[in-house]
């Protein structure tokens, strides 16, 4: 796995490409590595906790809701307007059956994650711009546009100009308009992934800067933001980081006018000749590995928590030290993702039927002796909190 930082630049290794009409265009890794090498060895460290926590037990679970998680941010930072609970039942639908365009949004990329994973975890997988024009392909097959087809380069009419970024994230930049500049500088993207590779930089390195890059190139009519995060997150998956990659896109989405401006920020800094203009994306970039990760692992470790807590509670239940009435209402607590008021949950249809036929002295004590075997928490605010969990 390609978690280290040992070797994390050894030579700022760069490329000059001379386009037709758009003119020099540079990559450069322009990381400062003394910067960078504290993230990078705390993001190492997390990965490596993260891989000895519980996962297998939990596996299934956590990949659903990072799926659905890293979709519905992934989608919204693009301006989607699916709610994640609206993404889970688009993603549950049969194919036939999506035909809303907010709704093919979301499947087309979770068929891109499904690509990605796939290609990553093939030996030897490679960044290709085969690669690149099959992600596109499929986030936005089916998706009406004046100009984009899926998988085809962008290539603009005389009387039509690509622009991107606004003056509220940093400016507006044009990027290559011309189909043949962009084909040339996906072709030197890929190529130049592979020297970065040789070189050993870090995946966590290589990431971020594929998606620096191909944003730079902006080489679509639509859907290069998507197709751009979906890259960074390959690149990571193929070096061995599972889930975080793709739980990346939330911490993108929460900090969405930084993550702008950062684009803005280094190709200015570039463009003035500055020493390491990249670092403040890397940087960015890592935090954000690192936010992801530990998220990931408090997430295990909360799922576990829970499985062992269900476990307990069936077998007090088959013993009979609760009653069927007090398994209801532990079950009902811990389906929620948000605890509930405890006057909410004495007044909830459920918990009434419950005790249509007994007194409320019944109620009380079914719910004291919950509390008085820590099965049930009350916190100071009235909310009512499975045992194993406290608030916050």
């Amino acid at each position: 796995m390609d978690i280290s930082g040992d070797k994390i630049l050894s030579g700022d290794i760069e490329k000059r490409v001379e386009t037709s009409r758009f003119g020099p265009f540079t990559f450069q890794v322009g990381v400062d590595e003394h910067e960078a090498a504290m993230l990078l060895q705390r993001v190492a460290d997390a990965q490596i906790r993260f891989l000895t926590s519980p996962l297998s037990q939990v596996a299934n679970r956590l990949e659903q809701e990072v799926l659905i998680s890293s979709i519905f941010s992934t989608n919204t930072i693009e301006g989607g307007t699916l709610t994640e609970e609206e993404t889970k039942d688009a993603l549950d639908l049969d194919p036939a059956q999506v035909h809303a365009e907010e709704q093919r949004r979301a499947v087309n990329i979770k068929t891109a994650y499904d690509i990605a994973q796939k290609s990553a975890q093939a030996p030897h997988w490679r960044l290709s711009v085969d690669f690149i024009k099959q992600i596109h392909a499929a986030v936005t097959d089916g998706i009406p546009h004046k100009y984009n087809q899926p998988g085809l380069i962008r290539s603009n009419p005389k009387n039509v100009m690509t622009h991107v970024g606004d003056t509220a994230h940093g400016g507006r930049y044009k990027p290559p308009q011309y189909g043949d500049d962009i084909a040339l500088l996906l072709n030197h993207l890929v190529k130049w992934h592979d020297e970065l590779a040789a070189a050993e930089i870090p995946a966590l390195i290589r990431a971020p800067l594929m998606h620096y890059y191909f944003e730079l190139i902006h080489p679509f009519w639509d859907g290069n933001g998507r197709v751009g995060r979906v890259l960074e997150a390959t690149v990571l998956h193929g070096a061995g980081f599972r889930y975080a990659p793709f739980a990346m896109a939330r911490y993108y989405m929460e900090r969405i006018d930084q993550y702008f401006i950062l684009f803005n920020l280094c190709r200015k800094q570039a463009d003035k000749k500055m020493a390491y203009p990249n670092t403040p994306f890397a940087l960015f970039h890592l935090d954000g590995m690192l936010t992801s990760i530990n998220r990931l692992h408090d997430r295990v470790n909360a799922i576990v928590r829970l499985l062992l807590f269900e476990t307990r509670i069936k077998h007090l239940r088959d013993k009979k030290e609760i009653n069927l009435r007090q398994y209801a209402i532990l079950a009902q607590v811990m389906e929620r993702d948000k605890p509930l008021q405890i006057d909410k949950l004495r007044r909830s249809p459920w918990h009434e039927a419950l005790y249509a036929k007994l007194g409320d002295k019944t109620k009380q004590r079914d719910l004291s002796r919950l509390r008085e075997q820590e099965l049930l928490y009350v916190d100071e605010k009235g909310l009512v909190w499975p045992g194993f969990m406290r608030s916050k």
